[in-house]
């Protein structure tokens, strides 16, 4: 029941990482906070549909 989801950051809008997630324990939207490449620094990165 793994499904492919996508990290957008909040701050610029692109999707830098790609990850998988259990939708039957998980329920809410992911956000964890990594290193954007265009924004240069550490930063929450949001999930979205693949």
């Amino acid at each position: 029941m793994q499904d492919i989801i996508l990290l957008q950051c909040t701050s610029c809008k692109n999707k830098n990482y790609s990850t998988t997630k259990n939708k039957k324990n998980v329920t809410e939207k992911l956000v964890l906070k990594k290193y954007c490449r265009h924004c240069r620094k550490h930063v929450d990165h949001k999930e979205t549909k693949a």
